[in-house]
């Protein structure tokens, strides 16, 4: 009876540890990204292996964010934190110091700098000022709206994903396979619906765009705003609708939260029509996941090349 009894009660602490040893294998890396973009490329890569959120709504300019107490709260809990790298999120420096912790600070081991392997381009060949306006000083930071630069993202997130959670590294790898085979096929469609129009220019708000032009094979070189960062003045209107005149351009290229007072005045001066173009999975709703989100600027971009240049 006695022999019994100790059997029932071995089986109970395997049981128990076996329990505990479930949960731990059902416990999901908690990750924090500063941008929906990056979250939508986790959750992609990461599946139910991972819960992720963002700190950043889609629908604000990614520059300009100011983080909550509960994001606050959010980093401190993080397991791995992403971001952009370079100085796009400003921000994001005052969040990790308010969240304390040093597990997902710079060069830690829960940290992710989804700049990491990409070619940027616009790196400053010179010191820069103040004067010249809000200039990037390691290069233009937008990178992630060139889908060829997705494919790098997802691999860099899919192998960190992999050295954090090795018993789940196969997942991510497959998911990453799956999900670079989708988005080349996309690319082929994108660039061969683009291909009649390579080279030609179209006129933005601000530089945010040119991953997206080298992708698309297309031209901006003139923006709304005089400097990076400073609204548009009346004189530089003025220039940017002769220019638009001038050069017969199809369109003009802003986020959707710049103001469009201006481009709307040029485009019913001139024709051009207003190309309202997505930084951000879910910034607009036809915007969901990062494939939807490219369709969409490649259908935007599309419907202004696709109409009568300015007289």
């Amino acid at each position: 009876m006695k022999r019994l009894s100790l059997i029932w009660v071995a089986g109970l602490f395997a049981l128990a540890a076996g329990s505990r040893d479930a949960r731990a294998a059902e416990k999901r890396l908690n990750v924090v990204a500063t941008l929906t973009t990056f979250a939508d490329l986790a959750k992609t890569v990461g599946g139910d292996q991972v819960s992720v959120s963002a700190v950043a709504a889609p629908q604000f300019n990614p520059h300009f964010i100011e983080p909550k107490p509960s994001d606050v709260l959010r980093v401190k809990r993080a397991d791995l934190f992403i971001h952009a790298g370079l100085d796009l999120e400003l921000w994001r420096g005052p969040l990790l110091d308010a969240a304390g912790n040093t597990s997902v600070m710079s060069g830690q081991p829960g940290e992710l700098d989804l700049s990491r392997g990409i070619t940027l381009l616009e790196v400053p060949d010179h010191p820069v000022s103040r004067a010249e306006g809000d200039i990037h000083i390691y290069g233009n930071p937008h990178y992630w709206t060139d889908p060829e630069n997705a494919k790098i993202m997802a691999k860099t997130i899919a192998d960190k994903f992999s050295a954090v959670d090795p018993a789940h590294a196969q997942d991510y790898q497959q998911r990453l396979q799956q999900f670079t085979a989708r988005l080349d096929q996309k690319m082929t469609e994108w660039r061969s619906e683009l291909a009649p129009f390579r080279g030609q220019e179209l006129v933005g708000y601000h530089n945010e765009w040119p991953y997206l032009m080298r992708f698309a094979g297309l031209r901006m070189d003139k923006f709304l705003e005089p400097k990076p960062g400073i609204p548009p003045t009346p004189k530089q209107v003025e220039f940017i609708e002769r220019y638009v005149t001038e050069h017969k351009i199809r369109g003009i290229a802003q986020a959707t939260y710049y103001p469009q007072r201006a481009a709307h005045a040029i485009g019913q001066h001139t024709g051009a029509k207003i190309v309202l173009l997505c930084q951000s999975v879910g910034e607009v709703p036809e915007a969901l996941d990062y494939m939807a989100m490219v369709d969409y600027n490649v259908r935007q971009l599309l419907g202004a090349l696709r109409t009568e240049a300015a007289p």
